[in-house]
């Protein structure tokens, strides 16, 4: 009898891991499939920016310095929060106009909170108004079948009324005013050992990517910048945020839960077949995208401004809306375009030479979809977007500035071309709008 022991398959051995590996994961093979291509976009995204700020010869290099993207993600959080509000609602079927509304909510409740009980109560109280607006607009929507769009624009005007009078109450008597609050302090912050120079222990770690990115190296100093944005002087709040975006991918595609949540917005008369209380998961998605836009506004007006002020948000949860769009209903792209928004709203603020050089990745984007539409053998928009890309080439050489408005718009007009030249990807949900009737249709 031999004593040998069979040679291990190591083949077939790494593929019994990966699948396994496959199984623990809370993402499934097609999410696992769409964050690598997210990842692999990124990459050449920060590449695009690199080419851009080296042809625009910034010498800030404020496109993929740590200090911009650091704000730029603090920025991005309220307009994250109203898109996720968004995609629980519209997930349910419930168009919610009303987001802007919500974040108006989160706004003075936040503020009036924090200065009674401190930020973090503050922002459950900012989470709590939103979820009340939410709860407003579906009682008019599911249980009264009043139009979504009507619904929420009425809460879009209710909204800055209550807290207007609200406001003429409690903020005087505190050094505020009929507009705005008193200021406040917002929860701390901080930075990740080892990577962004964070404390452990009273003992400061080293700052790898700042000393990575102060060496200057094309691509490499650049990513570091771009990744040290994203783990230095980062608030508490801001990290939340960034919990929620995996959180709503597992809660809505991972969990019995989500599935009928979802089905409510895709068939709610079959979902009703097979016993789901319809009614019950609509409220459940237009309350819990209520919170998540009181979050955002809580986090405007408590840790971005450290202020309440009237009419703040601007617009910002249509906004939302639209990089809910841009995500094609999914948290992780909607995470994506409000850090596009961000970023934009960022470089306004910091650097016009900057900005400036916004019109020469403009061109460096178009000269990429041109030639996308040729591999595509449609020479016609080819056509179209090398006389776009000529024409803002030739305004970007003729200028040393741009108008302060084009930060502000630019992400608007990338969620057009997206949805131009995506529109076959775009997949809204199959009931979104729809009245629902129990017994009526299917």
């Amino acid at each position: 009898m031999s004593d040998q022991r069979p040679t291990p398959d190591l083949t077939t051995g790494w593929s019994q891991f990966t699948h396994r590996l496959g199984e623990w994961s809370p993402l499934g093979r097609a999410e696992q499939a769409s964050t690598r291509t997210w990842i692999l976009a990124g990459l050449g995204i920060v590449m695009l920016l690199a080419v851009t700020q080296q042809f625009a010869k910034l010498e800030t290099k404020d496109l993929t310095s740590s200090g911009t993207w650091v704000i730029a993600l603090a920025w991005s959080v309220p307009i994250l929060m109203a898109g996720l509000g968004g995609i629980f609602s519209e997930r349910t079927g419930i168009v919610n106009i009303g987001l802007e509304g919500m974040l108006v909510l989160g706004t003075w409740f936040g503020a009036f909170g924090t200065l009674v009980y401190g930020p973090w109560w503050g922002m459950v109280i900012a989470a709590i108004a939103g979820a009340f607006g939410g709860a407003l607009l579906a009682l008019a929507t599911v249980t009264f079948n009043v139009d979504h769009i009507v619904a929420g624009v009425a809460i879009n005007i209710m909204a800055p009324g209550i807290t207007r009078f609200l406001a003429s109450i409690h903020f005087p008597d505190r050094g505020g005013s009929i507009t705005q609050s008193p200021t406040m302090t917002g929860v701390s912050s901080f930075s990740l050992p080892f990577l962004a120079g964070g404390e452990i222990f009273g003992w400061e770690s080293p700052d790898m990517l700042g000393r990575i990115e102060s060496w200057d190296w094309f691509f490499v100093s650049d990513l570091a910048g771009v990744t040290r944005g994203f783990v230095w002087q980062m608030s508490w709040l801001t990290l939340v945020a960034i919990i929620i975006v995996p959180a709503s991918t597992y809660l809505l595609w991972k969990t019995a839960f989500g599935l009928r949540l979802r089905s409510c917005g895709e068939n709610p008369y079959a979902a009703d077949s097979l016993g789901v209380n319809v009614y019950k998961y609509k409220y459940y998605g237009v309350i819990i995208g209520g919170a998540l836009a009181g979050f955002g506004g809580g986090f405007l007006s408590v840790q971005l401004t450290g202020i309440y002020r009237e009419g703040q948000t601007l617009g910002k949860g249509f906004i939302g809306l639209a990089t809910m769009i841009f995500g094609n209903w999914r948290p992780v792209g909607t995470a994506l375009g409000a850090l596009l928004f961000g970023f934009t709203e960022t470089l306004r603020l910091r650097d016009p030479n900057a900005a400036h050089g916004l019109l020469l990745l403009i061109v460096i984007g178009l000269a990429l979809l041109i030639g996308r539409a040729l591999l595509q053998r449609r020479g016609q928009v080819a056509a179209w977007l090398g006389a776009t890309a000529a024409v803002i080439l030739i305004w970007y050489l003729s200028t040393d500035s741009v108008p302060n408005q084009l930060p502000r718009i630019a992400p608007n007009i990338a969620v057009l071309v997206v949805m131009v030249f995506a529109t076959q990807r775009l997949r809204m949900p199959a009931a979104d709008g729809q009245p629902y009737r129990k017994g009526e249709g299917g």
